[in-house]
């Protein structure tokens, strides 16, 4: 469950970047080809914030899919699986547009008033 180390990671920067702040969201983008399944990732996420300064912070992942770009025909192609091969013409010379991001996009800390 690949899912628990992913969220770990987040969940690290997110504290780093808090400045000791309470976060109510972590927006991230996590390509298709991270396989990342869904509500595996929500449930670590809830694991691991419970009795933590992130504990409710909501995590929004935009997922991204994944699209490759032939050289041979030029056909940009959104896969649904992770084969590399351009469907139109059986090319494997392609290039990744996108699929492998892991990003974290935002943080809504919640601002004190002095």
């Amino acid at each position: 469950m690949h899912e628990l180390s992913l969220c770990q990671a987040i969940a690290d920067t997110v504290s780093r970047h808090a400045d000791g702040r309470r976060v109510e969201r972590v927006d991230v983008r996590i390509g298709h080809l991270r396989q990342v399944v869904p509500d595996s990732l929500q449930f670590s996420w809830q694991l691991l914030i419970e009795d933590t300064e992130l504990d409710g912070a909501t995590l929004v992942v935009d997922y991204v899919p994944a699209v490759i770009t032939c050289r041979a025909c030029g056909a940009e192609t959104t896969l649904e699986m992770a084969i590399m091969l351009c469907p139109h013409c059986d090319c494997a010379d392609v290039t990744l547009v996108s699929g492998e991001e892991f990003q974290i996009t935002s943080i809504d800390r919640v601002h004190e008033v002095c």
